[in-house]
């Protein structure tokens, strides 16, 4: 078996790029997150008492269930 060491250095630049782009991913990931957040909280408030009391959910705690807590 066979093992190659790669020595050479990355392009001027990239990581000024890569760190750009982890930047602009962090937003879109966090807006992404509370989006999905929003949706599970609006369907769960669309189910009455009884159809949450049949999952094991009330009211009270359906921010906390939304956001993953």
């Amino acid at each position: 078996m066979t093992t190659v060491i790669n020595t050479r250095p990355a392009p001027f630049g990239s990581a000024t790029f890569l760190r750009l782009i982890n930047a602009a991913e962090r937003p879109i990931a966090a807006f992404t997150a509370w989006n999905q957040a929003r949706k599970t909280f609006n369907a769960l408030s669309a189910l009455s008492d009884r159809e949450l009391q049949d999952i094991g959910l009330n009211r009270g705690i359906l921010r906390q269930v939304a956001a993953g807590v």
